[in-house]
């Protein structure tokens, strides 16, 4: 066991009082046991950093803790955290998801038989505040793949279960870190990774992932929402990016269905400043992919 690498899980706390402790105890009771904990707190508003320093003063940990004296977002705080990670494996954890104790271990092994890969992902359950079970982050309609992934990224015809993924350090420093400029990361990421490395999906359920009313996630539909228009906004960014990246018609083919996608969404959002050009864009991809 003493040969095993060092992973780094970096968890990020913002406003997580409620599911912090639960978080951080679903990392220090994984079975794989070389494992490096970064705690990283952005500025919370309520109590989530001193429920963090007295759960490492119980559980008698030497640990890397940072506060943030300002909100500066979940992006810079990562890369803050991932430049002092020590780790060749690192996993991005919020603070109010659970790894289940096998997790690690699951990627791990998934490596072992996918060496070629610079990232491996699993599936997810979706609980309420509760810990109540919605459902599971993929059907098996959804069919996630594995290999040469890059034209199911960019059409998001299946997404990326990105809370279930393990990530080599080695791709942080080949294709970058997140891009600070945007509202949200993973997309971005996941697209300049599958340019160059193969993914492995592991048909498991490896992380119970909370869904909330603040969380991210539930502001990309709202109407006449600023932080919708802020994550529209990067969405357009980040799709603009990947046409650049494209090689071939049938990925701009694939291109074309996420465009299609986001037009309809602006449009229910009544985000009107990006029809015309997701408008204009469509009709760009559309000539290279003729």
């Amino acid at each position: 066991m003493q040969n095993l690498p060092l992973v780094s899980v970096i968890c990020i706390s913002y406003n997580h009082e409620s599911f912090v402790v639960e978080t951080l105890n679903s990392v220090i009771n994984q079975t794989y046991s070389n494992i490096e904990l970064i705690i990283a707190d952005d500025c919370s508003q309520d109590q989530s950093s001193k429920i963090i320093k007295k759960w490492i003063a119980q559980n008698n940990l030497s640990l890397t803790f940072l506060e943030n004296k300002i909100n500066i977002g979940n992006t810079k705080t990562f890369n803050q955290a991932l430049r002092i990670a020590k780790g060749s494996f690192i996993i991005d954890l919020a603070a109010d998801d659970v790894l289940l104790p096998h997790c690690i271990e699951e990627q791990f092994n998934a490596f072992q038989h996918a060496a070629d890969s610079g990232i491996v992902y699993g599936n997810i359950a979706l609980i309420d505040e509760n810990n109540l079970f919605i459902s599971d982050y993929y059907k098996p309609s959804d069919n996630p793949q594995s290999g040469n992934i890059y034209k199911m990224v960019i059409s998001q015809s299946t997404k990326i279960c990105s809370v279930a993924a393990m990530i080599k350090k080695e791709v942080f420093e080949k294709v970058g870190y997140y891009d600070e400029n945007l509202a949200y990361e993973d997309l971005d990421f996941w697209i300049r990774t599958s340019r160059v490395y193969n993914f492995q999906y592991i048909p498991k359920i490896l992380v119970r992932k909370r869904e909330l009313n603040t969380s991210l996630s539930a502001h990309f539909f709202k109407k006449k929402n600023k932080k919708t228009k802020k994550l529209q906004q990067s969405t357009y960014q980040v799709l603009q990016k990947a046409y650049r990246l494209n090689y071939d018609k049938s990925e701009h083919k694939a291109l074309l269905q996420r465009i299609k996608l986001e037009f309809r969404q602006n449009l229910y959002s009544r985000n009107y400043n990006y029809l015309l050009k997701y408008l204009y864009f469509y009709i760009k991809v559309t000539f290279k992919s003729l």
